[in-house]
């Protein structure tokens, strides 16, 4: 895990796998810049990361605002001169703002779902892709790693209580854009892979935490945990991906789902 040793990772997210990735990282050796819309939740996070000797800088921005990435992104080059790695973690349930089956979701269910999950990875990807183009590669020969969040959902859904079909979407447009991106960038030593989740212990999937319906169906959905997965379950994942030794990975889509998309 020490290789991560002096490598600048900007995280977006504060919390859940964003967090866990975060404190994972730090103890390997990253610097770490956290951008993310809850000031609270960076601060605190930054704060335990230095008490652990970990360096960690942040920024409150909201993730979907060009403006705002730019910004950020430009803060952290200042800090540290360059940007190795980037892990977007960001994203909403758009469940409480109409997400829902195509026929009965509504109009800003959709567009502010898709805003923060797809935009959002839009926008950092493209401040972030700037500044590796024009740094020099690292002593690992690449110029930087991106890793996106998707989701189980985007290739494997579960109508009866996961029917949320604008975050399945947007989860799905981040595969699409990632291949993309990965089949574009691979000559500049820029590497590109997702991470696709099952249901995670975090604060987003607290409604189906208190639905007993969903545990019982966790114990066979998810059979090697047989209940929800940990964040850092997800987080072990990302660092690997983040770093030198999976340095030959690009256009991969890696699902960390306990069994979720192989079982009935």
């Amino acid at each position: 895990m020490s290789e991560l040793r002096d490598k600048v990772l900007l995280l977006t997210g504060a919390s859940g796998m964003a967090a866990a990735t975060a404190k994972l990282a730090a103890a390997a050796g990253a610097r770490v810049f956290v951008v993310s819309l809850v000031a609270e939740q960076c601060a605190e996070l930054a704060e335990r990361l230095r008490a652990r000797s970990g360096e960690c800088e942040w920024r409150q921005a909201d993730v979907s605002d060009t403006a705002q990435v730019d910004s950020a992104v430009a803060d952290c080059v200042k800090r540290w001169g360059r940007i190795d790695a980037v892990f977007n973690v960001a994203g909403i349930s758009g469940r409480s703002l109409g997400d829902g089956p195509v026929h009965e979701c509504s109009d800003g269910g959709w567009d502010q779902t898709m805003r923060s999950n797809a935009r959002s990875v839009f926008v950092v990807c493209r401040a972030v892709l700037r500044q590796m183009l024009a740094q020099a590669a690292g002593d690992d020969g690449m110029r930087g790693a991106i890793l996106n969040m998707s989701s189980v959902l985007a290739n494997s859904p579960q109508r009866d209580h996961f029917a949320t079909h604008a975050y399945a979407a947007s989860k799905a447009a981040i595969i699409g854009l990632s291949n993309s991106m990965a089949a574009y960038y691979a000559p500049h030593q820029i590497r590109v892979n997702v991470i696709a989740p099952a249901l995670v212990r975090t604060q987003m999937s607290r409604r189906a935490q208190e639905n007993a319906d969903i545990l019982r169906l966790m114990r066979t959905k998810q059979p090697l945990a047989q209940d929800l997965l940990e964040a850092d379950d997800v987080a072990r994942v990302a660092v690997f991906l983040l770093g030198p030794s999976s340095r030959m990975m690009t256009g991969t889509v890696v699902t960390v789902d306990g069994g979720w998309s192989v079982s009935g």
